[in-house]
């Protein structure tokens, strides 16, 4: 990362932090102006392409980081190699697990991903340190908590087309942040993929899809580029509250 300047217009925040919009609502917005420049110290940027692993299932973890703008996708395999899609993060999530020696999952790229590192060192320490960082940890953590238990619903109880839409609004809500205008976005996940992460068949992930097109909820260009007309007709067709 190149060397950071403490001030630019009078700001105490280091420059590169002045223009991450993650820094308002990720880890870092639980941070003093020195203690963010302490952290960026050690801190590094890194961009990935789509499919490149940033950590694997069993890995010793050496970082932690925030992701600032891509879909990473959460995995864990078995012991006889099946592998099932258990989770998708994005901006301004925190990627890793403090004080977590060992990787419990391996996590991927799902779209080109931009991402900052800490030290694991670093960032337990500070956790310790700064209690606004260990409860903003904790609140990620019950956020977390609270959309699996959603998820186990959405996996167990809804009908197929109702798992397509609640996968096609999570995407809508969640994957581009700082953009006012939700009704259009690119799926970060192939058919497969998706398949995999419904716990349904490409051939019903793709049939649902259509229907939902010709029922007016959403119309797909080019396979992957989606429009949704009017979020709240999708947000029903999820069966959501």
């Amino acid at each position: 990362m190149d060397t950071l300047q403490k001030t630019i217009h009078n700001s105490e925040y280091p420059v590169v932090c002045r223009s991450c919009e993650a820094r308002h609502g990720g880890l870092c917005s639980t941070l003093t102006p020195q203690q963010l420049c302490d952290l960026n110290r050690h801190s590094s940027r890194k961009k990935l392409e789509a499919g490149n692993e940033l950590l694997a299932q069993g890995e010793l973890v050496s970082s932690y980081g925030n992701i600032l703008n891509g879909v990473v996708k959460l995995s864990k395999m078995m012991s006889d190699g099946r592998q099932q899609i258990v989770g998708l993060q994005f901006a301004p999530d925190f990627l890793g697990r403090p004080f977590m020696a060992e990787s419990k999952m391996t996590a991927e790229a799902a779209t080109d991903v931009e991402i900052c590192l800490f030290p694991r060192r670093i960032v337990d320490r500070m956790v310790s340190e700064v209690p606004d960082m260990e409860r903003k940890l904790h609140s990620q953590s019950l956020k977390e908590l609270d959309e699996a238990r959603d998820w186990m619903l959405t996996l167990g109880r809804k009908s197929a087309q109702e798992k397509v839409a609640s996968f096609l609004y999570m995407i809508a809500t969640h994957i581009d942040p700082e953009k006012d205008d939700k009704s259009t976005f690119d799926l970060p996940l192939s058919r497969a993929d998706i398949a995999d992460f419904l716990g349904l068949t490409i051939e019903t992930v793709s049939r649902q899809m259509t229907k939902l097109r010709k029922e007016g909820t959403i119309s797909i260009e080019n396979n992957r580029h989606i429009t949704v007309p009017d979020l709240d007709m999708l947000r029903e067709a999820a069966g959501n509250d």
